[in-house]
């Protein structure tokens, strides 16, 4: 076994001390989940439904305790008050759902044939959540799972272990069945040998591109079905006709909240020589205002990175492209946090910046935003398609038609037209590229955690 030390970004102290499990242990476990689905899929849907929902109840009543716990492991300021909202949201619809999307599709029913296509659990899911919205990730894919008749076996990020603690409390509270929602600590070595030895019927992984591709090796010969959510680097485009001010106060919001830790969050914006510096003033502006520090202080606005390597990540790249020409428009004197850490990271926009900067190439994931002037949607839909992400891309414009027409030349998961950096339950959330592949939520979400069962029966 080994020690996982959750560090703190808020000082750099140890919040939380763990103990890894041994493969041996958990492949008890993930034994009897297995065991336990068989009679957890035979309950009706409505009913599992109704668990999964009592499960979100007891989530929220753990809210006070849950945001502080976010804001001491990943850094997110309390006052944003964490993400049981948009828990619930994604639950209930999943669950509102259900019914229509998991029930048989009819052939035929006559005197001859009964012919149907059924969708049964796949047994059990393995979802790998990330840190950056510990609730919210790890949900997408947990309630369907759990909804359809499958077992979860969760392992969350070293830096928000304590958020797989608190969803197997709530499903202990709301009466799930022992042992069919597994919390598990494990290494990166010993998750790789579990997924080898095909303990797993699904896994579900958020998070980088080089994790991705180590838990495709690891899966390699299993035939064990992925779904990956893995780098991103949105883009934002202002087009001439757009609302000015709803455009920067969206976009820039969409690149800074989370200190900028967002899968879905902006990171590259595009915007029409005509609005331009009008733009990027207002940009400056808004940033000024906000408070860098301590996320527990009510009146924090962006609190520290979850980690200072990540910080570090994007001093390193704001670094590069200034020396190779960017210009910095933020006086970062003027954020301080005297705190112990570097995690601490004042925000930043730039400008006479290009694609040969990894500023705008490679993911920041962190409060800084590369701005570019552009002249026509032809060049934006170039620079757009011009990363090897494909999760969101924000559109700002009065007209429908163009951003139909935009969007439809767009290599991405997600169109948005005047908004960004939201995940909306009814549609499906997936990306293209090496943003990775698969779908979560919408009725295509339960596709993933079920599979086709066709029965084909002659009657006389």
């Amino acid at each position: 076994m080994t020690a996982i030390n959750l560090i703190s970004p808020i000082d750099g102290s140890v919040y939380a001390e763990r103990e890894t499990q041994t493969v041996s242990e958990l492949h008890t476990r993930v034994e009897k989940a297995r065991r336990q689905q068989k009679d957890w899929a035979r309950r009706p849907v409505d009913e599992r439904a109704n668990l999964v929902m009592r499960a979100i109840d007891a989530l929220e009543a753990m809210n006070a305790e849950v945001v502080v716990e976010i804001a001491h492991m990943m850094g997110r300021p309390t006052r944003y008050g964490g993400e049981i909202g948009g828990v619930r949201e994604r639950a209930a619809y999943m669950a509102e759902i259900a019914e229509d999307a998991l029930c048989p599709t009819q052939i035929e029913d006559s005197n001859d044939f009964a012919r149907y296509i059924k969708r049964e659990p796949v047994g059990v899911v393995f979802v790998i959540a990330p840190w950056n919205y510990p609730y919210l990730t790890a949900i997408n894919t947990i309630a369907p799972a759990l909804i359809a008749g499958n077992a979860v076996v969760l392992k969350h990020a070293s830096q928000t272990l304590l958020a797989g603690e608190r969803l197997a409390l709530a499903f202990e509270q709301a009466g799930l069945p022992d042992g069919l929602f597994v919390n598990v600590r494990l290494s990166h070595a010993d998750t790789s040998e579990m997924i080898a030895n095909k303990s797993f019927d699904f896994i579900n992984f958020t998070g980088s591109v080089n994790a991705g591709r180590a838990i495709e090796r690891a899966a390699a010969g299993t035939f064990t079905p992925i779904g990956l959510e893995l780098g991103g680097k949105d883009p934002g485009y202002v087009r001439a006709d757009a609302d000015l001010d709803q455009a920067v106060d969206t976009l820039i919001d969409g690149a800074m909240f989370n200190a900028g830790q967002c899968c879905c969050g902006i990171e590259r914006i595009y915007v029409h020589d005509t609005l331009f510096d009008d733009f990027v003033a207002k940009a400056v502006s808004i940033v000024e205002g906000y408070r860098l520090g301590n996320p527990l202080d009510a009146e924090t606005t962006l609190g520290p990175m979850a980690h200072v390597r990540f910080a570090d990540e994007v001093r390193a790249q704001i670094a590069e492209a200034t020396a190779s020409g960017a210009t910095a428009l933020i006086d970062t004197s003027k954020f301080t946090a005297d705190n112990g850490t570097d995690a601490y990271l004042a925000p930043q926009i730039l400008i006479d910046v290009d694609h040969s900067m990894r500023v705008m190439r490679d993911e920041s994931f962190g409060p800084v935003v590369g701005i570019m002037r552009v002249s026509s949607d032809a060049q934006a839909i170039d620079l757009m398609n011009d990363s090897p992400f494909g999760l969101t891309a924000s559109l700002w414009t009065q007209d429908t038609d163009a951003a139909f027409e935009i969007g439809a030349q767009i290599e991405t998961g997600t169109v948005f037209m005047n908004r960004c950096d939201y995940l909306d339950p009814a549609l499906s959330w997936t990306g293209c590229k090496d943003t990775g592949r698969g779908a979560s939520l919408s009725a295509l979400g339960y596709q993933s955690v079920t599979r086709p069962k066709s029965y084909h029966l002659k009657k006389r």
